[in-house]
């Protein structure tokens, strides 16, 4: 009934998470284990399904990777709405939302994508949720479809009353309950600046990014799910710089076949329309399996079976994909980039690996590029102190940001306990970045940055005083980036970046990155 309900000209990419819903609705998952468990234990339909979620739930929890993580969302969204038909006898969730609700903040446990796109379409000005992450679907939906939100409050029902006025502060995560008259009159005036601000940031989509002393700048998007492009588009990214193809493996029994992926593969590089993509080559780990299934009890799986190690201990996995990338390869200007190489027997060997399937293929008579550019990222730090030789046997470098900092701190960026540590400014991780990037200099090859870094305004000029020329980064932060490499002069820059890397506290660095952002003359 939802499905049916969306407006023909809401976009496709967001009707699709509603159709990703119904095809859980057919999946064994929930269609035939709830079913043994009423069999076997003699419970309840509601309490087997309940029992389910929670052991899929489990699995979820598990896995490292933060995205990843939080798709247990969709699963929920699914079971949810079968609980609410099985203990009240209809669903609520499908009634249309009433006009009335026009302007209004909606406070709630959580939201299914469906419920995202009735809100747009009723005009529901914002919205809390107890639970969700930054990176669910519902989230994504949100920022999609320009709705303020902020997830994951914990306690907002408690705190909250029914009809008090709310100020909905997406940006910083704040929401201020009641507000005073000078508090409502700060919040206005920031809201009309920031929307000043987009119209402005708008107007230099299609501007080149040159700096002021005419240096050409690449700057590319990351996107996780193909509903991504859109945004890409929209924004005049020069191409992907990091497509993540775990979602394709997860959430199914089987991984995804060759043709399957190829397929994906083809139709994002005919999206982008001659723009180069690159796509990272499978990223799952110890704790996350094509069958849902946990491979070990690893103690810490960011250090453990994941990436290239889990793609080179079952090819059986990994071919598929290569032969599907560079068949894709044919169909336009793919990269393809290995992550979490830590030595040069692990390059050789998946180099070895490539040219194997190159031979296949060609045996095989399908067609493929056989000059497609290799890389790898970044992301170890035993990578970026021995970065010549990995410059010397690639066609390009990507510095992975988020893994490098984890690795070379030592902290687990996902606990809520030591994510404090989690520093891009920290001196040890400004000079692995400078040792990679002058490694890809004099080999002559381009080192792009594809983490959380190459999106943040503040470092961006530091970047460029490094020597960065390509960045990758989410959409929604191309166009403030391109501002300050248009408003910049690379030439003044050197001199006064390598200053901030002989700093020896993170204090000292951001001071001097700080004044770096004033003054670049």
């Amino acid at each position: 009934a939802i499905r049916e309900e969306i407006p023909e000209e809401t976009a496709r990419d967001i009707a699709s998470f509603i159709d990703t819903h119904l095809l859980m609705l057919e999946d064994s998952m929930l269609t035939t284990t709830p079913v043994q468990l009423i069999r076997e234990t003699r419970c309840n339909a509601e309490w087997a399904l309940r029992q389910q979620r929670d052991a899929v739930a489990r699995v979820f929890d598990t896995m490292d990777d933060a995205y990843l993580r939080t798709r247990i969302d969709d699963i929920d969204h699914v079971v949810n709405r079968i609980l609410r038909i099985l203990l009240a006898g209809d669903d609520p969730g499908t009634e249309p939302v009433t006009p009335s609700l026009k302007g209004q903040v909606i406070v709630a446990d959580d939201l299914t994508p469906a419920d995202t796109v009735l809100m747009k379409n009723h005009g529901v000005a914002a919205f809390v949720t107890e639970y969700g992450g930054p990176m669910s679907h519902t989230t994504i939906l949100a920022r999609s479809l320009q709705i303020p939100a902020v997830v994951g409050t914990h306690h907002a029902r408690r705190t909250l009353r029914q009809g008090e006025a709310l100020i909905v502060d997406g940006e910083q995560g704040v929401i201020v309950a009641d507000p005073d008259r000078a508090t409502l009159r700060h919040y206005r005036q920031r809201r009309s600046g920031e929307r000043r601000r987009r119209s402005e940031l708008a107007k230099i989509s299609d501007t080149p990014a040159v700096t002021r002393d005419g240096r050409a700048i690449c700057l590319q998007a990351n996107i996780e799910l193909p509903e991504d492009l859109r945004a890409v588009r929209k924004m005049g990214a020069d191409g992907i710089g990091l497509y993540r193809t775990e979602f394709l493996y997860m959430n199914r029994d089987e991984p995804p076949s060759e043709e399957e992926q190829f397929v994906d593969y083809r139709r994002i590089l005919r999206t982008m329309q001659g723009l180069p993509v690159f796509i990272r080559t499978l990223d799952l780990g110890a704790d996350k399996q094509v069958d849902g299934g946990v491979a070990s009890g690893a103690v810490n799986p960011a250090l453990g079976l994941r990436a290239i190690r889990l793609c080179l201990k079952e090819p059986e996995l990994f071919r598929p994909q290569l032969r599907a990338l560079l068949r894709a390869s044919a169909h336009g200007p793919l990269r393809i980039m290995f992550p979490m190489l830590s030595n040069a027997q692990e390059l050789f060997q998946v180099l070895g690996l490539v040219e194997e399937v190159k031979q296949e293929l060609a045996d095989e008579g399908l067609a493929y590029d056989p000059l497609v550019p290799l890389g790898a990222i970044v992301e170890v730090p035993a990578v970026a102190v021995v970065a010549p030789t990995f410059a010397r046997n690639l066609d390009f470098l990507s510095i992975g940001t988020n893994d490098l900092i984890q690795y070379t701190l030592a902290i687990d960026r996902v606990d809520d306990e030591v994510n404090y540590l989690y520093d891009p400014l920290h001196p040890a991780v400004l000079r692995l970045i400078h040792m990679t990037l002058k490694a890809g200099h004099k080999a002559g090859i381009p080192v792009a940055m594809c983490g959380e870094m190459a999106g943040d305004p503040r470092l961006t000029r530091l970047l460029l005083g490094l020597g960065l020329t390509q960045f990758s980064m989410q959409p929604a932060s191309l166009l403030e980036v391109k501002r300050i490499v248009l408003d910049t002069d690379v030439g003044a820059l050197h001199r006064r970046a390598l200053a901030v890397l002989r700093a020896d506290t993170h204090e000292q660095m951001a001071e001097r990155v700080d004044k770096l952002n004033l003054d670049t003359e």
